[in-house]
């Protein structure tokens, strides 16, 4: 890169970031009812300017619930404005105005549950989930009760916003934000200590770690570090989401562990691939408890 696309390319991080920055400090003072209408009129602005993302969701909604146009754009529609509701109430959580605790409305079930686990993870945790309702709330409140994790995550595209906003965020409750190339050693060094991991499983992925596996009913590229993890270190495996059931009100679920390992499989490559099944499995049947409240806008499938 040439120094004057450098500082072109620094000028407007800097500008990205001081927007950022101020948008938080209203985010500190306006009423919480219109951080919610700025969030639905910006999800709609997105949903009408934003075409290729727009016709990405339609086209999965066709495919997977086999509906037509119009049933597709409308739910396409509303998984905009569910969207909305789930970066609102980040950005509340972002600046301490939303308490997760009261949030949880089986709060007290959970903390049993979670109690239960630590004391059979002998050989640490995987947790995994999906971009599903409000996925940042379910790192908070799990590890502000025991359970903080290694959370693999992409790197952002400003390094500022980054470093002084997403990565302090993220690390809440004792939680530590690692990014995808150095994720494999993170996981597993924090796993051979018998320690958390939380892993998003459900946006394609490429490279020698990934395979084309089933989800809901259609082929698409998936990672495999998980099954691989399971296999060397054996970890209990835990798939954990949330559904927010109205604005501001979730109910978490941790569901049963997946301890299948394709002992029937002996070719490594096709034994990962079947447990790797598994888990899309799992993170189907926590779609469909609320199919509004997923990220149908990212090309899953490849179509």
């Amino acid at each position: 890169m040439s120094s004057k696309k450098l500082r072109r390319n620094i000028l407007i991080q800097q500008i990205q970031y001081q927007f950022v920055r101020l948008f938080l400090a209203l985010a500190r003072i306006l009423p919480k009812r219109l951080i919610y209408l700025f969030t639905i009129i910006l999800s709609m602005v997105g949903f009408y300017l934003m075409k290729k993302r727009r016709e990405t969701a339609v086209l999965n909604l066709k495919q997977i619930y086999n509906l037509d146009d119009k049933k597709a754009y409308a739910f396409t529609k509303q998984v905009y404005k569910e969207l909305s509701q789930t970066v609102a109430e980040i950005l509340l959580m972002v600046v301490d105005r939303f308490d997760i605790d009261d949030a949880v409305i089986n709060s007290d079930e959970i903390k049993k549950q979670l109690s239960i686990i630590k004391d059979h993870a002998t050989n640490g945790i995987i947790l995994v989930t999906g971009h599903f309702s409000n996925w940042e709330l379910l790192a908070h409140f799990l590890a502000k009760h025991g359970l903080p994790m290694v959370v693999v995550g992409r790197e952002g595209s400003n390094k500022l916003i980054d470093k002084r906003i997403t990565i302090p965020f993220r690390n809440s409750y004792g939680n530590k934000a690692v990014y995808k190339d150095k994720a494999m050693i993170a996981m597993a060094k924090t796993l051979k200590s018998g320690g958390n991991v939380g892993m998003l499983i459900d946006q394609k992925t490429s490279g020698t770690h990934s395979a084309k596996v089933k989800f809901f009913g259609h082929k698409a590229s998936t990672t495999l570090s998980t099954a691989a993890l399971k296999l060397k270190f054996n970890p209990l495996v835990i798939p954990v989401s949330v559904v927010r059931e109205s604005r501001g009100r979730y109910r978490l679920y941790i569901d049963s562990p997946i301890d299948y390992v394709a002992s029937e499989i002996d070719d490594e490559k096709e034994k990962l691939i079947a447990m790797t099944a598994k888990y899309n499995a799992a993170i189907e049947h926590m779609i469909l408890r609320a199919p509004d409240q997923w990220f149908w806008m990212h090309n899953r499938w490849k179509w």
